[in-house]
């Protein structure tokens, strides 16, 4: 079998099981279930969010919106070409196309540098994220913040290689998503091994999520280093194989705000803020992460541009 069938075979049964499934992520102890999620509501035109829309969006009745692959449970992209994206971004997409009057549609493509080229060149309108704001970033897109993150990392069930902080990372193979802020985090982590004397961490960079995992899965990777929403959602499927490790610590981090992004100056940033409040005023904000199981990342409220450090 090919490294790329095996990741295809790998995000199948990963992914697919969530797809066509309004149950939420069970991530409770002990194998106990969750109460039934609560129904998402169904959305009423908001004219007056509507009538602010670029002309562009109004006319054609469509936002593009990109993404860079699966990034479960947010962003679930199926395997199969034309698959609907699914999870918490596409719910919560779904409630703010509903309120503007207009249908957000999907596109995948590799990495964050391609989404941000390709909204400077206008291909895309939005990507719903939920992405890493950081003031390095707003120098290129606006930030619409609606959730909060953590990085932890993912490890063999047992923790063989005993991997509890950044320090305890110096010497072991750490996957990361390629060009991610868990990325430079652990790549300043190696340099401060290496001044310390202790062995390097050797960084392996991964396009996407499933990737990631199965490097772990197959002994090519010690751990994984990413949010901890995701790699929550991983363990969860994973049989047993997989645990998390450095949970409740900072590894490297401050406040880690995330949310959707747009061109810098686009009118939706205000719009989409505008919708996203109104979402968390009337349920269907906390509806759509309890669903998912992310009550521990929700904000209070969402916010322009969060990300202070």
């Amino acid at each position: 079998m090919s490294r790329r069938t095996a990741v295809a075979v790998l995000a199948a049964s990963l992914l697919g099981v969530t797809a066509c499934t309004v149950d939420p992520v069970d991530t409770g102890a002990g194998g106990n279930a969750k109460a039934p999620a609560a129904a998402i509501p169904q959305q009423q035109v908001d004219k007056t969010l509507h009538d602010q829309l670029p002309a562009k969006i109004k006319t054609s009745g469509k936002i593009v919106a990109v993404n860079n692959g699966s990034f479960p449970p947010y962003v679930i992209v199926g395997t199969d070409k034309g698959a609907p994206v699914e999870g918490a971004t596409a719910d919560l997409s779904q409630a703010v196309g509903q309120l503007l009057g207009v249908q957000i549609e999907h596109t995948t493509v590799d990495g964050l540098a391609s989404v941000l080229s390709g909204m400077q060149a206008k291909r895309y309108d939005l990507d719903m994220g939920p992405t890493g704001d950081f003031v390095e970033r707003q120098q290129q897109a606006t930030f619409i913040d609606y959730v909060q993150e953590y990085v932890v990392f993912a490890v063999r069930k047992g923790n063989p290689k005993g991997i509890e902080d950044l320090d305890t990372a110096c010497g072991k193979r750490v996957g990361v998503m390629a060009a991610g802020s868990a990325e430079k985090v652990i790549k300043a982590q190696s340099a401060k091994c290496v001044t310390a004397g202790k062995p390097a961490i050797e960084v392996q960079s991964y396009k996407d999520q499933p990737s990631s995992i199965l490097a772990v899965q197959s002994d090519r990777a010690d751990a994984f280093f990413s949010s901890q929403a995701p790699l929550t959602y991983f363990v969860s499927q994973s049989g047993g194989k997989l645990e998390l490790a450095g949970v409740g610590k900072g590894n490297g981090f401050e406040d880690l705000f995330q949310g959707a992004l747009v061109p810098i100056g686009s009118p939706l940033a205000d719009v989409l803020l505008a919708a996203l409040e109104k979402l968390h005023a009337n349920g269907t904000y906390d509806a759509i992460m309890a669903k998912w199981g992310l009550e521990q990342n929700k904000l209070a409220k969402p916010g322009l541009n969060l990300g202070k450090s």
